[in-house]
């Protein structure tokens, strides 16, 4: 028999989680303020945090930034003052690391376990059950819920005390930007210079500049499937503001940051916001000459 989980948060990766753990035997009592949602993802509806919390052995969170989060855990009502002793809050957003520690803290003086896991892997992985979650905060808590992490991940790794988990979702997010943002350029260039871009793709996958972006993302996108459904481009902006303050706080310098901040920011500004940061291929085009990788999904991506 499963266990009872709450689930705050039911929109594009949250949904699909919550399906993969109903699906996996588990009562979920899902909360999100498109209360439809809990219904589309096999969860009971919950009409407030405070009744998750009641309803709930454990809760797992999947939200927009940490402001949300903070929101949403110490507002009244909330997931601190609604918890109890014994129960595990685990954040699967991505967010600030230094927020999640302090949450980590607060929760803590009522006994309550909070554990930062970052995700990754996007809707696909998440429709599959087949996420990497990375997680900080305490093992054994960790460990409580592994029939609960079994169902939406193929790989769970502790990184180590409270923050970990956040910290590592950060780093990870930010050379993800790097590699989406750079093969756009290069795509584009190559679509100028009338080569083929099979054979451009075929060529670096199996070269140095092979990266996530060549090998997963491009081989569809210059067929003109984007992956509809993954991480927008404004989010993506706001990780890679998360990467620069993370490296502030670090003290370590982010030179890289620039050219995909300037990429994200553009494809915002070009009305490309709310789509899947994929598109940044487009909002490049657009000042490229309207320059697109493919004739629409039909024939050769030349």
């Amino acid at each position: 028999m499963g266990e009872r989980i709450g689930f705050i948060g039911l929109g594009n990766m949250g949904g699909r989680m919550t399906r993969r753990l109903a699906e996996a035997g588990h009562t979920v009592l899902g909360y999100d303020p498109v209360p439809e949602r809990s219904a589309e993802a096999g969860a009971r509806a919950a009409a407030s945090v405070a009744e998750v919390m009641a309803g709930s052995d454990h809760v797992l969170l999947s939200l927009p930034n940490s402001s949300v989060i903070e929101r949403v855990v110490l507002d009244p009502g909330g997931v601190l003052e609604s918890g109890r002793a014994g129960q595990i809050v685990v954040d699967l957003s991505t967010a600030a690391p230094s927020s999640s520690i302090r949450l980590h803290a607060a929760l803590a003086e009522r006994r309550i376990e909070f554990l930062d896991a970052g995700v990754s892997g996007g809707a696909a992985a998440a429709e599959k059950g087949a996420l990497t979650v990375m997680v900080g905060g305490s093992a054994q808590a960790l460990a409580t819920l592994d029939r609960v992490f079994a169902a939406i991940a193929e790989k769970v790794v502790h990184m180590g005390g409270s923050g970990a988990g956040h910290t590592t979702k950060v780093l990870n997010n930010f050379l993800n930007a790097v590699s989406l943002s750079a093969t756009a350029e290069v795509m584009l260039a190559a679509k100028k210079a009338d080569l083929d871009l099979s054979l451009v793709l075929d060529v670096i996958n199996a070269s140095s500049g092979v990266n996530f972006a060549t090998r997963n993302r491009f081989p569809r996108i210059v067929r003109g499937d984007y992956l509809e459904g993954g991480l927008t481009s404004s989010l993506m902006t706001k990780d890679i503001a998360l990467y620069v303050d993370c490296l502030h706080e670090l003290g370590v310098p982010s030179l890289a940051a620039s050219g995909p901040l300037a990429a994200f920011g553009l494809a915002n500004s070009l009305g490309y916001a709310e789509q899947i940061s994929n598109r940044v291929v487009d909002a490049l085009g657009d000042v490229a000459g309207g320059v697109r990788l493919h004739d629409g999904g039909t024939g050769d991506p030349r």
